[in-house]
């Protein structure tokens, strides 16, 4: 595109990174292309099919006729499916007022900071954070304020930290859990740390991105809007991506207080409209037949979380922590930082490693700049045990040539 072409382009759009899960994973694509066997752990994708009952209430739906337009928030009976939802698995207590459904939830975290936030506001985003965040608040012409812990307690902040970081501008707390990219998960206790931070800033929103709920490996989920003291402060996050193996399905929802699930409503009347009529019924089935089908995903990437971290065992200057939950790895990798390459060139940052990493291992795996930790990669362990064992030693070879 030509320089004159870009200047007719609008500031936000110019100044907007490009996601570099996206981009890296784009990147291992155009390799395969060319016949290269790449191993992709760079998209956050399970690799597990979506469930038989699932895809056959999908084809149910088309031949029932749900195939025109619906409700902007979502069928009726698929906001009622979602209360039910919330209140079995997180204790929150909704009504279909209170929910809205959009085309992932990554646009539910967009109607949400959309709705909230004005020009010059702050949101304070707990890091590493994922990487649609930082671009989401800055195309509402927010300021981002990043606030990461120590890698001691997987990167989470202290209450200290997070009040640190609170000013008068402040309109939100935005957080996952289990995180991505860490893994981590916020205990009850910790949870109830920043509902004390809340409470003393009545002001604020918390936004909880719970899309990863159920590949947790130490327990019970725990929501923070289940907090009786908070629940009008608290705006939950999820939809059928992770827990459900739909992401192509293109399914998120919300439930939070009527007066920002109204506006949600209103703003997403004005992109999309309702969702995908297809996906949205056979969303109901999913989400009221059961979680065998999650839970044995969930079973599987816990043995794979553990196969991955033994392979690290072998790879010198690998600085892991056990995630909690989700389905990454989230190295400190600053033992490679400033070493060189075979031909002589810098290996200087985490996507200068993440390159040298798809050319001479062909392994894609995403830099940790991209979610604020410019000393880390992510790598994904969502792909077959024999993928992983092939990519952690191709990983481990290319490495051990760096001086």
């Amino acid at each position: 595109m030509t320089t004159e072409k870009v200047s007719l382009l609008s500031h936000r759009v110019q100044v907007m990174e490009e996601s570099q899960t996206i981009g890296m994973a784009k990147k291992a694509r155009e390799l395969a292309a060319q016949g290269i066997d790449v191993v992709n752990l760079s998209f956050g994708e399970p690799d597990f099919p979506t469930p038989d009952h699932i895809k056959e209430a999908a084809k149910r739906a088309i031949d029932e006729g749900f195939t025109f337009y619906t409700p902007v928030a979502g069928y009726p009976d698929l906001k009622k499916a979602i209360c039910e939802k919330f209140l079995r698995d997180n204790n929150l207590q909704f009504k279909p007022e209170n929910i809205v459904v959009s085309t992932g939830a990554k646009q539910s975290i967009a109607n949400v900071i959309l709705c909230l936030v004005d020009p010059g506001d702050e949101v304070v985003i707990i890091g590493p954070y994922w990487v649609s965040y930082l671009e989401i608040v800055k195309l509402a012409e927010g300021t981002p304020v990043i606030v990461t812990g120590k890698f001691e307690n997987q990167y989470k902040p202290s209450v200290a930290e997070i009040e640190k970081a609170i000013t008068p501008n402040t309109k939100a707390i935005l957080y996952s859990s289990p995180s991505n990219p860490t893994g981590a998960v916020f205990s009850k206790e910790e949870l109830e740390q920043l509902a004390d931070v809340l409470v003393r800033n009545p002001g604020i929103v918390a936004i909880a991105d719970e899309i990863y709920e159920y590949i947790n490996f130490i327990g019970k989920h725990e929501s923070l809007g289940a907090i009786d003291r908070v629940r009008d402060q608290v705006v939950t996050i999820n939809g059928l991506s992770k827990g459900f193996s739909m992401t192509g399905w293109r399914l998120g929802f919300l439930g939070a207080p009527k007066w920002i699930a109204d506006a949600c409503d209103k703003i997403q009347g004005q992109f999309t409209s309702g969702t995908n009529s297809i996906t949205q019924r056979a969303a109901i089935t999913a989400l009221t037949s059961g979680l065998e089908p999650s839970m044995e995903m969930t079973r599987r990437f816990k043995i794979r979380r553990d196969l991955v971290l033994e392979k690290c065992k072998s790879i010198p200057g690998f600085k892991n922590m056990i995630p909690d939950g989700a389905f990454y790895l989230f190295p400190d990798v600053s033992y490679y930082l400033g070493k060189k390459a075979p031909d002589g060139s810098v290996v200087a940052t985490s996507m200068d490693l993440c390159m040298y990493i798809l050319n001479h291992a062909h392994v894609s795996v995403v830099p940790g700049e991209a979610f604020g930790a410019e000393q880390c990669l992510r790598i994904s362990y969502a792909a077959a045990d024999e993928k992983l064992v092939i990519a952690f030693d191709r990983i481990r070879e290319a490495l051990a040539k760096l001086v």
